[in-house]
């Protein structure tokens, strides 16, 4: 969300960093409604200070004994003047906000041009993509010959987009997730958090994701009670600060959770059906920081590397790519997205996306801390996928694959897994 006042103070600058999104930013309506809101705010002062003289001579009148009835019916006016005026400020406040939320934040310009992952800047490569000599099966057809996954019970239990993993594939998800808390934690310093899954409309848009998400979100209710799936712990760790004024010795705060992630995948029909690229529920390790605007930038390459360091620690080539301006997403000024490599597509796909964003959210969310003097100011936030775990998943049996059917696994999960190797049938070997 943004100051309506620093939009319209930067203008055509605003203007031209939103096009870069494709976003039409139209000034002329927002210094209306502004300017509507200013001049009620005046007025309703203005009146309040004459309503509050008035009842100043009303008092002094009749403890004279004088006639005070034009009086009376003055302040009769004025008392509905106020009303009337106030009426439109809540109409005017409410339109203000409604246009407000609609506009995505300006995009940084380091963010390249264009519109789509077409356009993504090649940051760097980090390991060389196995070659193999045989044709690579994709995760879908290794994890339902080896009985790791079960797709077709899924969709039996919830319809498409599901995924039932057993045996070695449930304890591989759950080394994964643990494997990755424990980097995040043990090295990188995060605290770790168990949030809701369950959030309400305001925490939603205190991220971002409300209002113009909506159709992409699983939403639930009890009554009059209105909740809604998290599609991220994103959402709940930032918001756990919302109408907060963070300590500035607190700061930074590095915060992470492994929750289940719940997207409805809204327009993406068609694409990535099969497999666990793209599902309805998936699970996933999250982390955020909360910075000083100032250290914002330095911290989002920090955050990339506290990504890619779960991709070394299982051996996996993958790729880092700065998106384009375009293709960040709504909250971001800046998005780097990690994509790992999957053999049977030949090609890299997105495994995490870290984002800054600014004091966009913070804004949303009212989260602040202390500048100089004392006084409040917005922090910046941050977050990113570190990592999910059905993509990382498929990712490793790809890319681990043997000519035999069977797979190797990383030397680092062992300790959480007590075997190395998936044989063909999915029993666990060492």
């Amino acid at each position: 969300m943004h100051d309506a006042r620093a939009l319209i103070e930067m203008g055509a600058e605003a203007v031209r960093r939103l096009a870069r999104r494709g976003y039409s930013l139209d000034l002329s309506e927002l210094e209306s409604l502004q300017s509507r809101r200013n001049q009620n705010i005046r007025s309703a002062d203005e009146l309040r200070a004459e309503s509050k003289r008035v009842a100043s001579e009303v008092q002094q009148t009749a403890k004279q004994g004088g006639d005070i009835s034009k009086l009376k019916e003055r302040a009769r006016e004025l008392k509905d003047q106020i009303r009337d005026i106030e009426a439109g400020q809540v109409q005017v406040e409410e339109q203000l906000r409604d246009l407000l939320l609609s506009i995505p934040n300006l995009p940084d310009d380091a963010a390249p041009d264009g519109d789509s992952e077409d356009f993504a800047e090649e940051v760097r490569r980090v390991g060389t993509p196995p070659a193999f000599p045989f044709e690579p099966k994709d995760h879908v057809d290794l994890g339902e010959a080896t009985g790791i996954l079960d797709f077709a019970r899924a969709t039996k239990l919830s319809g498409p987009r599901f995924a039932v993993s057993r045996g070695a594939g449930a304890a591989l998800e759950r080394a994964l997730a643990t494997l990755f808390l424990d980097l995040h934690t043990r090295r990188h310093g995060y605290v770790e958090h168990a949030v809701p899954y369950l959030v309400t409309r305001k925490t939603m848009t205190g991220t971002g994701q409300l209002p113009k998400f909506e159709e992409d979100l699983f939403k639930t209710g009890v009554a009059d009670r209105e909740l809604f799936l998290i599609p991220t712990a994103e959402v709940p760790l930032t918001n756990l600060y919302a109408d907060e004024i963070i300590p500035p010795a607190e700061l930074p705060l590095a915060l992470t959770a492994h929750t289940p992630c719940f997207r409805s995948e809204a327009g993406s029909y068609g694409r990535d059906t099969r497999g666990l690229i793209r599902q309805h529920q998936f699970a996933k390790v999250e982390i955020v920081q909360m910075v000083d605007p100032a250290d914002a930038n330095t911290t989002l390459e920090t955050m990339v590397g506290h990504a890619e360091a779960c991709l070394k620690e299982l051996g996996l080539a993958y790729r880092v790519v700065k998106l384009a301006a375009g293709d960040t997403g709504f909250s971001a000024q800046l998005t780097y997205d990690i994509e790992v490599w999957i053999p049977s597509q030949n090609t890299y796909r997105e495994i995490s996306s870290v984002s800054n964003f600014g004091t966009f959210q913070a804004r949303r969310a009212n989260i602040r801390t202390r500048g100089e003097g004392g006084k409040p100011k917005l922090v910046a936030t941050l977050n990113g996928s570190g990592l999910p775990v059905g993509r990382t998943l498929a990712a490793l049996l790809e890319q681990c694959q043997q000519q035999d059917g069977s797979i190797v696994l990383p030397e680092s999960l062992v300790p959480y897994l007590g075997f190395r190797r998936i044989s063909a049938d999915g029993t666990p070997e060492a």
